[in-house]
């Protein structure tokens, strides 16, 4: 085992720990968070007849997983923390994977769409370009990535117990595009502030 592998693993763990240690905390501080904005984004850019096939990639409990289940699609989520695979299994009935981000192991061209909402913070960047090519061979030919990212300068390190990267718009751009992806709309959240009180960014992307 190289020792690069080794330390993406304890961050995974690490990371991990804390969710399944705080797992009920997240779920109630986190349950009215209103993602409408991005579950719409990531609709009106899928083609293709209805209804589609969807992975919520980094479910957590699964707020957003019922969210997406209630506009009549497919819905399959996908966490590294058990306890809330088995929370958003309860709370929407859609299958959900218990997958770590670093070791996914998902069906190819099978997705019209991937949300990935708060999730995609704790990829490390030195792993994130094997990450999105996972994604992008999950989806269909012209299916659409959505993914919601904590705005930051290029940054990543330790917040507590969990890892967590922050990327710029141009930051962000470089490793989509490297992966093949194209760009097909960004916005930054939440709606209504001032642009440095906005402090996600929110963009949309298409595998050709």
């Amino acid at each position: 085992m190289s020792s690069d592998f080794a330390d993406l693993r304890s961050i995974t763990a690490s990371t991990l720990g804390h969710y399944e240690q705080n797992a009920d905390e997240y779920a109630s501080r986190t349950a009215d968070h209103d993602v409408r904005q991005n579950v719409a984004a990531l609709l009106r850019h899928i083609e293709g007849s209805a209804p589609w096939r969807l992975l919520d990639f980094g479910c957590g409990p699964g707020r957003d997983l019922k969210t997406l289940a209630a506009t009549g699609h497919t819905v399959v989520g996908l966490d590294g923390s058990l306890p809330f695979v088995q929370m958003a299994r309860a709370a929407s009935g859609c299958e959900v994977l218990h997958q770590d981000f670093l070791a996914l192991d998902l069906p190819p061209a099978s997705f019209d769409g991937v949300f990935a909402n708060a999730s995609m913070q704790h990829v490390p960047g030195r792993a994130l370009p094997r990450v999105l090519a996972d994604l992008h061979a999950a989806l269909k030919a012209r299916g659409v990535l959505l993914a919601s990212i904590p705005r930051g300068d290029n940054e990543e390190g330790w917040n507590g117990a969990r890892y967590s990267a922050f990327h710029d718009l141009d930051g962000w751009r470089r490793y989509l595009t490297a992966t093949g992806f194209v760009e097909l709309e960004h916005y930054f959240r939440p709606a209504g502030l001032p642009r440095d009180e906005q402090r996600w960014l929110v963009s949309a992307w298409r595998r050709e």
